[in-house]
């Protein structure tokens, strides 16, 4: 028995009831794991991990911290196994299987009180015989890690039941005829979907991977609003399939498929699956979409390390983050403000444990991507069992795994806290949301230069009545600049499938973005219809400046990605000093608005659908409840009111009185209802404005697939004509005499001139499918620029000649202002 005097306080370690995440792979606060000489301290009163490295210490950093006297030292050895031939190769899976890690690999353990020793921990070797001991080792040995359970989940997708489905039993109207072999519509005998309330057979829309469909199902839904449909080829007998909604807009499941499909003389017993789901299709394009590592001459690009050239392993489906977080961290703010203060950090950090603090995780990448200290080829672990390269062949990173950081970020999110991929756009403004938000809630006393005040800029819009000449000037805040993109197909030349884009000029979309336009507007001052011209211009500039293109096509109802050249300037500069706004011009005058109130027309309810009413009150639900729900969805749809209701049952205020608020003269010309923060949201994260939004769903009743169509038909509709974009004239924002703005970022300061520092490349034809890469340049001696790809753990110097063609087919473009 050993002779530790604080074994006593091992009776107050116990076995938790939830289970935690154990970060048992690495520690939270470096990329060190235990495969390392020193392995992971796993705390056994917290289960953080906690490296051993004698300069960061974040084992024992965490002790002198929570004073938790007992950690488990984890270290992990590749068993040694039978060689494998060529003619064996491993099979790729679409979904992880738990698979056992002790055929893989060896594990030593050893209990260490870090009582008895501060500085390094005392090492127990006897204390493994002590039962409290063996139970909680065997608790974290065989409980998933918190890397195992990021990785489980990077195939899975988050599918449940809705409304719709569990009520289909009392919708579903008998077959007037049996269900036919092909669509209803067409010739189509794949890719067919079954209406689960009438049993109509309509074809998907168009698939990736060449399935055909001609959207008649869709077609179906918005002549009858039946909101459930089941993929044919997909059903086992299991009882699975792929179920979508409509009226959702996304997959969903039913929990009683069965009945359902028995309803309709489908039995799940005799089916067998005869197509892939959307799944498993997109698990296998995305696989197939990568960019080439074979330079001109056929050669392998050469692999580079060193600080900075540090790459990130695919978590499954985080290529967006990963090439992002890559082009963040060659900027000189995020370097400045994450990498010399890691150490520093992580003795002062507030939060009991390093996985839930934004700050730990940034200091961790900073640290991890820029300090070189991973990045070496991989030292490959079992040579018994991964073939040695053949002669030539690079020898690529290991790779970094941001698993703790990805569940971090993405935690409370609808979309990144899942495994599935993402459009890197939205993950640039997710993340600068959650950092800002993180530095307000800790209320930094110290002055810190914030990375993320380097994208901020004003945008000035003037909007000027072409009929009294009055002018109204607002500044909006942005971080990104998402520019129009000018699709024009071009004749193939010789040699050329497919289809080719005209290309365009990178200035003359943002010109797009920052010009001029006009459209019909309630003037309060004429008190009439008039056309006004509206002008964008930048009120400031930012230091950093993110110009992502739209580069999207409506096709079969989908806003699908169309590859079109963007030609940037000479020598990647960007000079912007035309685009300045002005702001209010002595010689204009200023167009102001009514007092609240003023010109009002009395407010009155309008005739409530008939029938809709009829069906919701027959649900059993109130006069009120009802007529809230058909006013805010369109009031046509019970189906879409209903959703509404099971979406407002909680709501406070949902049997108060109806309150409609007057309609002033400069009111908005659109009647639908107003949308919902998450719908507006769901849009602008498409390149849309707010306004567009706004406008676009108040059209087609809120609905969202109605809003895309509608957008995509009114390209040159800015949206600026409804009451909420009017309301916020008010809001201009005061310039102070230095040539920056009180509460926008950016300055006025000229030139504005910008360097192109890197840009993000997608393949696939959707941005939440396919692959994404960062090619970043790096700074020389002497003004040559070079450039890397960064392709997930793969580091390579790119060619000059594949970068320059890469560049006009690029998704987003960062500049650095110069």
């Amino acid at each position: 028995m050993t002779d530790c005097p604080h074994l006593k306080e091992l009776d107050f370690l116990k076995q938790p009831r939830e289970i935690p995440a154990i970060h048992r792979e690495e520690c939270t606060q470096c990329f060190d794991n235990q495969d390392g000489e020193e392995g992971i301290d796993v705390c056994l009163s917290c289960f953080n991990g906690g490296c051993l490295d004698g300069d960061r210490r974040h084992a024992s950093v965490h002790h002198s911290k929570s004073f938790h006297p007992y950690a488990l030292n984890i270290r992990r050895r590749v068993k040694a196994r039978p060689p494998r031939s060529d003619e064996e190769p491993p099979l790729k899976k679409l979904a992880i299987a738990e698979e056992n890690d002790s055929d893989k690999y060896e594990y030593a353990t050893t209990l260490r009180c870090w009582r008895c020793d501060v500085n390094q921990g005392r090492l127990l070797y006897d204390g493994m015989d002590i039962p409290k001991v063996k139970q909680l080792t065997n608790y974290v040995m065989t409980s998933l890690s918190s890397a195992r359970q990021s990785e489980v989940k990077s195939w899975e997708e988050e599918i449940t039941a809705c409304e719709h489905t569990l009520l289909l039993s009392s919708s579903q109207i008998p077959l007037k005829e049996p269900i036919g072999k092909h669509c209803s519509e067409c010739d189509l005998q794949e890719n067919l979907w079954l209406c689960m309330t009438c049993g109509n057979i309509g074809c998907g829309r168009q698939q990736f991977g060449g399935i055909g469909g001609n959207g008649h199902g869709l077609k179906h839904y918005e002549s009858s609003h039946h909101p459930v449909a089941v993929k044919l080829g997909t059903i086992t007998a299991e009882g699975n399939a792929d179920i979508y909604c409509y009226d959702c807009g996304d997959s969903r499941l039913d929990p009683e498929l069965a009945p359902h499909l028995a309803f309709f003389d489908i039995h799940v017993a005799t089916q067998t699956k005869t197509e892939k789901s959307i799944t498993e299709m997109q698990i296998e394009q995305n696989l197939k979409f990568d960019f080439s590592l074979v330079g001109d001459d056929g050669k392998s690009l050469e692999p580079v390390f060193g600080p900075g050239l540090t790459g990130l392993q695919n978590l499954g489906n985080s290529c967006y983050m990963a090439s992002m977080l890559q082009a963040l961290f060659a900027l000189p703010s995020f370097r400045n403000r994450y990498l010399p203060s890691a150490g520093l950090h992580a003795l002062v950090c507030p939060q009991a444990l390093p996985a839930d603090c934004v700050d730990c995780q940034m200091h961790k990448i900073a640290d991890g991507l820029l300090s070189g200290r991973y990045s070496a080829p991989r030292q490959r672990p079992d040579p018994a069992m991964i073939l040695p390269p053949k002669e030539g062949e690079p020898v690529f990173q290991e790779g970094l795994r941001p698993t703790t950081f990805k569940a971090l970020i993405g935690k409370g999110h609808a979309e990144f806290a899942t495994m599935r991929q993402q459009d890197s756009e939205e993950f640039l403004t997710h993340l600068l949301k959650v950092l800002r938000a993180h530095a307000r809630k800790i209320a930094r006393e110290r002055t810190i230069e914030e990375p993320t005040e380097g994208f901020r800029f004003g945008v000035e819009q003037r909007l000027a009545c072409n009929n009294c000449h009055r002018v109204r000037y607002r500044v909006d805040e942005a971080d990104v600049a998402s520019v129009p993109v000018r699709i024009t197909e071009r004749p193939l030349k010789e040699g050329e499938e497919g289809k080719k884009y005209e290309s365009v000029q990178l200035m003359e979309c943002i010109e797009g973005l920052m010009g001029e336009e006009e459209l019909e507007y309630d003037c309060p001052a004429c008190q009439k219809k008039v056309v006004a011209t509206k002008r964008n211009r930048f009120a400031t500039f930012p230091d950093v400046l993110v110009v992502h293109a739209r580069k999207f096509q409506l096709v079969n109802w989908v806003p699908t990605k169309v590859d079109v050249p963007v030609i940037l300037p000479p020598s990647d500069l960007l000079r912007l000093d035309s685009l300045l706004g002005t702001g209010l011009q002595p010689d204009e005058e200023e167009l102001t608005e009514p007092a609240p109130g003023a010109n009002a027309e009395e407010p009155k309810l309008p005739d409530f659908n008939e029938a809709a009413m009829e069906q919701l009150l027959g649900m059993g639900f109130p006069p009120i409840r009802c007529q809230k729900a058909l006013l805010a969805t369109g009031n046509e749809d019970p189906n879409s009111a209903m959703e509404w209701l099971f979406g407002h049952m909680d709501d406070p205020d949902i049997d108060d009185p109806i309150v409609l608020q007057p309609s002033a003269s400069a009111g908005s010309a659109t009647a639908g209802p107003e949308p919902s923060d998450e719908q507006i949201e769901a849009l602008s994260e498409m390149g849309f404005t707010s306004a567009q939004a706004k406008k676009a769903l108040r059209e087609t009743g809120g609905n969202p697939e109605r809003a895309i169509e509608w957008l995509f038909s009114h390209p040159d509709d800015s949206g600026e004509d409804t009451v909420s974009s009017i309301a916020k004239s008010s809001e201009t924002t005061a310039t102070t005499t230095e040539g920056a703005t009180s509460s926008i970022g950016g300055s006025k300061n000229l030139p504005a001139r910008y360097k192109l520092k890197s840009f993000i490349s997608h393949k696939g034809p959707s941005v939440h499918s396919g692959h994404y890469v960062a090619h970043i340049r790096l700074d020389k001696p002497g003004g040559k620029d070079e450039w890397v790809l960064f392709n997930d753990e793969k580091v390579v110097r790119a060619e000059v000649e594949g970068v320059e063609e890469l560049k006009a087919l690029a998704y987003l473009w960062i500049f650095e202002r110069i």
